[in-house]
């Protein structure tokens, strides 16, 4: 019982929550608003110091550390005044840097959580569109314009696929179109995406749906109409757990923050009673 307790990541954001806020209660020891004593700890000092090596990958010298000192005892007398003249209240700037504060709790408990092979195949299975892998086609293409070839369009596409499927055709298939330098004639490996990019998405859509080996068509596109044959498919498919992790423990790692935030959010929510006033009772 305990040992699945201990796993469930709300506990575990509580706990860090304790944690950050008594490491805080210790460095800066709470003191009543107006009181005129500053007590700069030995913890503090180290702290300041250790923040100062990160920063200049060196110690602080003496004086240095007596500057920061010295800094920190301005800072504490003026925020202490500013709590006392009640600067802090309805300043957007400061409630949102606090809401951040207390949103950090919730990111720092999903940054502790890891998750299983287990939960990474479930968030792969309930959001297989998103890690979805693309299909892949190698085509060639003849370019058929819709304003050369008015009403007879449809028939000359059924004509010139018959003919280029016939048996022991040598014939040039750019022969046979009329032709847009905007165009390659074979496109190799190209994912729909790529496809779709360049002739657009209904035209990628069908691409990826037309027979293997066999001219095709006619099949629209953003410039017009096109003889297509795939020359070789690879079907989209879902990716296996390994080939997605990096990707998919981002994503599910974002998720579970997300769900944090909400869950510590609804906690605290419950201890309010929130009234809101009706805008029409309002007066103008």
């Amino acid at each position: 019982m305990l040992k699945s307790l201990l796993r469930e990541p709300l506990v575990h954001f509580l706990l860090l929550g304790a944690a950050l806020f008594g490491a805080d209660a210790w460095l800066r020891p709470a003191t009543p608003a107006g009181a005129t004593e500053v007590v700069v700890s030995e913890a503090r000092i180290r702290s300041l110091a250790q923040n100062f090596r990160r920063t200049w990958q060196r110690a602080p010298t003496a004086e240095e550390l007596d500057g920061l000192v010295a800094a920190h005892v301005r800072e504490e007398i003026l925020y202490r005044e500013a709590l006392a003249l009640g600067l802090d209240r309805d300043d957007a700037i400061i409630r949102r840097r606090l809401q951040q504060k207390m949103e950090f709790v919730a990111d720092e408990a999903a940054a502790m959580a890891r998750p299983t092979d287990e939960e990474l195949e479930k968030y792969l299975e309930a959001h297989a569109e998103a890690f979805q892998v693309e299909p892949r086609a190698t085509f060639r293409q003849v370019f058929l314009d819709p304003r050369k070839r008015g009403d007879a369009l449809a028939t000359d596409a059924r004509r010139l696929a018959d003919l280029l499927n016939g048996t022991g055709s040598t014939l040039d298939p750019a022969s046979l179109g009329d032709g847009l330098t905007l165009l390659d004639a074979r496109y190799e490996n190209a994912s729909q995406t790529d496809v779709a990019r360049q002739f657009g998405r209904e035209f990628a859509e069908a691409v990826v749906k037309q027979p293997v080996g066999r001219w095709a068509g006619p099949v629209t596109s953003g410039y017009g109409a096109h003889l297509v044959k795939v020359e070789s498919l690879t079907p989209g498919r879902l990716p296996t757990l390994n080939e997605a992790r990096p990707l998919l423990e981002r994503e599910w790692m974002d998720a579970r923050r997300k769900d944090l935030a909400n869950a510590y959010y609804e906690k605290l929510r419950a201890k309010y009673k929130v009234t809101v006033a009706n805008p029409e009772a309002t007066p103008r």
